[in-house]
Formats: C-alpha cells, structure tokens, sequence
C-alpha cells in the first residue's frame, strides 16, 4: 500500500495515510548507510575533496604564519633601524659620505646609535695564496666600527666580534656566506684568511643579518687596521643608525642634509625593515597563485563527488522504488542523496582540514614561524566543502526523487 492510498476510517469515511516524517537524525543516518555500502568508492572520492581543502588550509596557514614571523622577526629587531649610503653625483659618477657623518647624524636629537662600515675596494679575501686576486668569489671587505652588532641587531654563530684591541690588529669577523664560501665552520687563533696581502686571524662568524644582509658577504674588519695595512681611506659607505620608533619619519628626513649638507641629492636613506614587509608582500602574490590551484582541485574533487552520486542513483534503483512503494516521499528520498553528498564531501573536508592544519604545522615548525591556521581558513573550508557537497548532490539528488516506484522497480 503506497503513500496517499485511500483507506476506511471509523466512521466509514476515506482517509489517506500519510508518510511517517523523516527527522534530521533520521535522514543522516539513511544517508550514512549508504556509504557504507560503498566504503572504496567513497574513500576515493572524499580523497577529491581533502586535497582541495588540504591545499587551500595549507596554503592560509603558511601564509599566516610567515606573516607571524615576520611579525616577529621585525618585533626582535626593531623596525627603527635607518641606512644612510652615498648615491650618484649629477654627472652619474658615484658619491661618496663625508668622513663626519657618522658624528653629524648622532647629533639628531632622537637618535639613540649610530655606527658606520667602509667599503675597502681593490681588496679581496682568500682561503689560501694560490687564489688568483681577482677572483673575488663574491666576498668584500669592510671596515666596521666596534659598535656595529649591536646597531644592526647581529648575532654570532662563534667566536667573538671586534673590539678596540682587535680593530688595532689583523683580525677579521666573517658574514654567514663569506665563511661557507671559504669552507669555514668556526673561528679560533689557528684560524686565518688571506685579506689583501695580510693573513688575518679569523676571530668570529656572524649568522645572517636580516637588517644587513650586505655583512653576510663580507670579511669584517676594523677602520684603524684598514687604514694601515690594507689602503682603506676612512670614508664611511654605509651608516647606520636607530631612532626613537616615535621619531622614524621625522629623522628620515632630515638624514640627507645632516649627513651631507652641501649635496644632500647624493644621499640615499632606506627601511631595512620595510624591504622584509616587501618580501612578506611578494610572497602574497605566490599565496593568491597557491589558492587558485587548491580551487581547481576542490573543484574536481567536487565533480568526482557528483559522479558518484550519479552512479549510486543508478545502481540503487530498485533501492529507491521499494521506499517510495513503502511510502517514501520524494521530498525523503532527495533528502536521502542530499544527505549523502553532504557527508560524503563532510568526510573529505575534515580531512583536508586535519592535513592541511598538520602541513601547516610541520613546516612552520621546520622555518621557525610560529604555527597560524586563521580560524576564518578552518571555517571557510569546511563552508566550501558543504557548498561543493550541496551542489554535488542535488542533481543526483533531484534525479532519485522523479523516479516512480513502477519505473525504478521495473529495473533489474
């Protein structure tokens, strides 16, 4: 006896049955079982939808993370740190500092430190004296006041910076990438480079210096031996200097004229830090490019949940005609395989959450970044997989429904 049939009540008169409701408990667990009737078929599909939403997790988190430590990078190294360089003259050759920069640029009232290197040219530095002096390698050679780590905000990988004692004499601080391309992992008094003419001893190693990467190429030595021994002439090419953080824009622009008054044209001021935001920028860039491609994969992970809606519809035909002649609705039974692609896509969207939330983890870890999945990446996710599971569904959903019970049973 189907829904709707006509049948006697007490009274004599005909009344039609009606179909017992189907509740939201109720719905999900029909819609349970049948995935479990195909627990392959379903693995591989939710496997569609986890790696879109793994991606796009994955990608947002990595993202907020790099921000995270960005944020906390700039937090430890300040962002006040100002770099004043020489530019061109208005004939295009190179300009160069006044030697009492450093000391006019210390006058500025909120400054807190200044320090200064200098370039020493036609000098280069060597493992050994079989190495042709041209061959520079990349490597340069810098005269660096005492009080340059602490400005620039370094650090030692070993060994000891320069102090008054040692900027008398021929001893030498290497960037991070001066030493591995010397070949050395650690400083000491057996320790010694060729620097011009001159062995120095190699009395420390600096780790890379965020705020000055130019000192991560270069031998580091002090201004009186330079001068000596190596033909340095005391002209400050690059200072240094923090301010109070209040006061960053204000002494950034009046950085020209003091530090060369009579052509401040020829000075160039810089943010280290801002080059590090910009970098944090670009990397956005590649994030936008990083979604798009999880987009495409969620989507075909989609399309493979739709195709195995389609074909359970089809091969549970006979399934569907025996509810609706036991008086199923049509409204249950597109319910049924609405609630079937919901969790079908559910089970790949909690996947791609987890795995996405674990990437994140291992590689922020692996970078030093403390771990950030946006609760917004999360949440977005799991509403995309709900929207991917609804549109899946309901064209195979709506397809069951049409199906009378003679024509669905007719089939074998």
């Amino acid at each position: 006896m189907t829904a709707g049939t006509p049948v006697l009540a007490a009274s004599g008169q005909p009344q039609r049955l009606r179909p017992a409701p189907l509740g939201l408990g109720d719905t999900v667990r029909v819609g349970g079982a049948g995935l479990r009737t195909r627990p392959v078929r379903v693995v591989l599909s939710a496997v569609g939808i986890a790696i879109g939403i793994a991606a796009m997790v994955a990608v947002l988190g990595i993202s907020a993370s790099s921000r995270a430590g960005l944020q906390a990078q700039l937090d430890r190294l300040g962002t006040n740190l100002l770099t004043v360089r020489p530019g061109s003259t208005i004939f295009g050759d190179q300009a160069s500092l006044p030697d009492d920069a450093p000391a006019m640029v210390a006058r500025i009232g909120p400054v807190t430190t200044v320090t200064a290197t200098g370039f020493v040219p036609d000098v280069s530095v060597h493992r050994n004296d079989k190495i042709p002096s041209g061959e520079t390698g990349g490597l340069v050679v810098l005269a660096a006041r005492t009080d340059l780590l602490d400005t620039v905000a370094g650090t030692l990988a070993g060994g000891a910076w320069l102090n008054a004692a040692t900027a008398q004499y021929p001893a030498v601080v290497l960037g991070a990438t001066a030493a591995s391309r010397l070949g050395l992992g650690a400083a000491g008094p057996d320790v010694r480079v060729l620097v011009g003419d001159t062995w120095f001893t190699v009395v420390g190693i600096l780790d890379p210096v965020p705020l000055a990467p130019e000192l991560d190429a270069a031998a580091l030595v002090g201004f009186p031996v330079a001068e000596r021994l190596l033909g340095f002439d005391g002209h400050p090419s690059t200072v240094y200097e923090r301010s109070r953080d209040d006061a960053v824009d204000a002494v950034r622009a009046v950085l020209p004229r003091t530090a060369n008054p009579e052509h401040p044209e020829e000075v160039k001021v810089s943010n280290p830090s801002d080059a590090l935001a910009a970098r944090n920028a670009a990397d956005s860039t590649l994030t936008a490019l990083l979604l798009g491609l999880g987009a495409v994969a969620l989507l075909v992970g989609g399309v493979g949940v739709a195709n195995t809606m389609v074909i359970s519809v089809l091969e549970r035909r006979n399934e569907i005609g025996l509810r609706r002649a036991l008086g199923a609705t049509r409204g249950q039974i597109r319910r049924q395989f609405l609630a079937e692609s919901l969790l079908l896509s559910l089970l790949g969207g909690l996947t791609g959450v987890l795995v996405g939330g674990l990437v994140t983890g291992v590689y922020a870890r692996y970078r030093d970044w403390p771990p950030s999945v946006p609760p917004v990446a999360a949440g977005g996710a799991l509403a995309a997989t709900l929207l991917i599971g609804t549109l899946a569904g309901a064209y195979p959903a709506a397809r069951a429904a049409r199906l009378t019970p003679t024509a669905a049973l007719a089939t074998t």
